[in-house]
């Protein structure tokens, strides 16, 4: 079970985790390499391919791991994982099923969307910055971040009314509202749903059908291109939603019974 964009597993995925430990379901949570309690530096910096690479050897200890059945794991990812976890899954046939909620499966209809609710300045300046950390890479400088999430207005990679306030709601002790700035000009290249017609798995999407993040129109595309394999299920909410209370246990318990069922 992966954490989402810049995000650590101490945030509200345990609430899924636990679900799943209740049932007797042994669960891998972990933090990609450079945030929260993992290793790797520099730190703070989203890379897919980096992350995508973090998610195979996670799936390859669990399948080490005492009294595992290493033919029986199933990748589970939320917003930028939920695409990853579609590419990693396409890429090692071994692996049983495979979770994605609120997945971001094309970085260009994400741009649109971001966009469309911050505007093209905000995209403007987000490339500004992220050439600025690029530059710094290339002549071996330590990264310039960016926050995560903040205002309008300000040179956060989300930036929306209260969407610092909520962020901090669902994120753990060892969050930081901060991400190189280079992610910006790698987004639009981030497209797992290319992998979605080669899964060899059964596979969940789960769609908030307002998202205003990762939109809702290119998880059910990809849940197309899975075709037999892929399960798609819709809630009347928004990206963030599915960390909270009722919502969470609804999507949760949509997941268990498609874990007993696949497994």
């Amino acid at each position: 079970m992966a954490p989402g964009f810049a995000a650590t597993r101490d945030n509200s995925l345990l609430g899924y985790a636990e679900v799943f430990a209740a049932a007797g379901i042994d669960v891998l949570l972990f933090d990609y390499r450079g945030f929260g309690e993992s290793g790797g530096r520099p730190r703070q910096l989203v890379s897919v391919r980096r992350q995508r690479e973090d998610l195979h050897a996670a799936i390859a200890a669990a399948r080490r791991l005492p009294g595992v059945d290493a033919e029986r794991i199933v990748p589970s990812g939320l917003s930028y994982s939920g695409g990853h976890v579609v590419a990693v899954a396409a890429q090692d046939r071994r692996v049983a099923a495979t979770i994605s909620v609120t997945p971001a499966m094309d970085g260009i209809p994400v741009l649109l969307q971001l966009a469309r609710t911050a505007g093209l300045r905000h995209i403007a300046r987000s490339s500004a910055h992220g050439l600025r950390d690029g530059l710094r890479a290339l002549t071996g400088r330590p990264p310039y971040f960016v926050a995560v999430v903040g205002e309008p207005g300000s040179r956060a990679i989300f930036a929306r009314e209260g969407g610092e306030h909520l962020y901090s709601a669902i994120a753990g002790p060892s969050w930081r509202n901060e991400v190189g700035a280079r992610v910006a000009l790698q987004a639009g290249f981030n497209r797992p749903i290319r992998f979605a017609s080669r899964l060899a798995c059964p596979l969940l999407v789960q769609v908030a059908t307002y998202d205003t993040i990762a939109p809702a129109a290119t998880a059910r595309r990809a849940a197309a291109k899975a075709g037999a394999q892929a399960e798609l299920r819709e809630y009347p909410l928004d990206h963030m939603d599915v960390y909270l209370g009722t919502a969470q246990q609804q999507i949760a318990a949509d997941q268990l019974e498609f874990l007993r069922r696949v497994l």
